[in-house]
């Protein structure tokens, strides 16, 4: 059956475009990294949008049906965020966030070469006022992020409407799809900076800082095993602590977005990408470690009440809560030798 729904997906598209869609229906399961193939962004730019988003559709169904880690992940973190789903609507809710994801990357193919008019149509900021007044009074501003809606959308939007956007980006394997989505990124305005091998990313952010760039980073993972617990939707979760540690050591204020889509028929896709911006106080008292974890925490909450809301725009194919990634911890420890286990 597979099989069938696979041929369905190609037929609707040119020829031409048929091994692209090969190889991400193929993989796109366990990471959703390769559809920074050489030639999806033209390919996909070149189709019309109704028939691109129902393309991506199948690509999200077939992959669901499929299974994979990425896709058993994303129905774990969903389970435990929407305890009181039954299977039958937990089935639903990781089909509609297969497919959330899949807009995602359909949305960030079509968004070269979008005019500010353009992008002002398809997305609508919220509490955006208080960033300009930040941003108006010099200096620049920080911006705790997740992976919630089209955070790419959200960044082409900011570089025009608000003001430069700066971000970190983690490599990505193999280095080619890395490649890809650095140029792309830059395409649309923002200024990418490698997390690892190209010297101290930190640095180059509080510079960014300095010039009254706008800068985000997403922080609802920790990549480096340096982040702080923090209770996401009920349940102990690792998140980066940078933003944070960036608003207090450059006074730069900090803000929460949440980004998810909410409908509007005059839409290719019949959506437009909502960015909430919320401040987070930075409190008075409390050493720097205290202030980081009160404000890490106040970001975790903002983000948890938009998962709870917007849940299938939750894109979260990875391990993000304690109890999950202390299981891998435990699985990739090695067992002790015999003769240590002698007594």
């Amino acid at each position: 059956m597979t099989t069938s729904r696979t041929a369905g997906a190609r037929r609707l598209v040119p020829g031409g475009l048929a091994p692209f869609v090969r190889q991400v229906t193929g993989r796109v399961a366990s990471t959703g990294q390769t559809l920074g193939l050489r030639g999806g962004f033209s390919a996909v730019r070149a189709l019309p949008a109704p028939l691109a988003y129902r393309l991506f559709d199948l690509i999200a169904d077939i992959s669901v049906r499929r299974g994979g880690k990425g896709v058993d992940r994303l129905r774990s973190n969903y389970a435990r965020v929407r305890p009181e789903l039954d299977e039958a609507g937990l089935d639903a809710l990781v089909r509609a966030g297969m497919r959330s994801y899949m807009r995602y990357y359909c949305d960030a193919f079509r968004l070269v070469g979008s005019t500010p008019e353009e992008l002002g149509r398809a997305v609508r900021g919220v509490g955006d006022e208080a960033v300009r007044a930040a941003l108006s009074e010099g200096g620049g501003a920080v911006v705790f992020l997740g992976h919630l809606g089209n955070w790419d959308s959200g960044g082409a939007w900011s570089s025009t409407h608000i003001a430069p956007v700066t971000t970190v980006a983690e490599r990505l394997e193999p280095d080619a799809v890395f490649r890809d989505f650095l140029e792309f990124r830059q395409s649309l305005g923002m200024t990418i900076i490698p997390l690892t091998g190209a010297g101290d990313p930190f640095l180059a952010l509080k510079q960014a800082i300095g010039r009254g760039e706008f800068v985000a980073l997403l922080a609802d993972r920790d990549l480096t095993n340096n982040g702080l617990e923090v209770d996401l939707c009920g349940h102990r979760a690792r998140m980066a602590k940078g933003p944070a540690v960036l608003s207090v050591m450059t006074r730069a204020p900090l803000f929460a977005a949440t980004i998810w889509y909410e409908e509007a028929r005059e839409q290719p896709n019949g959506k437009r990408v909502v960015v909430d911006l919320k401040r987070v106080p930075t409190p008075d008292t409390g050493s720097t470690r205290e202030k980081v974890e009160a404000m890490t925490q106040t970001c975790a909450t903002i983000l948890g009440d938009a998962i709870i809301r917007h849940t299938e725009d939750w894109h979260m194919l990875q391990r993000v809560f304690v109890e999950d990634l202390d299981a891998l911890d435990e699985r990739r420890r090695p067992e002790p030798s015999r003769s240590a286990t002698r007594s």
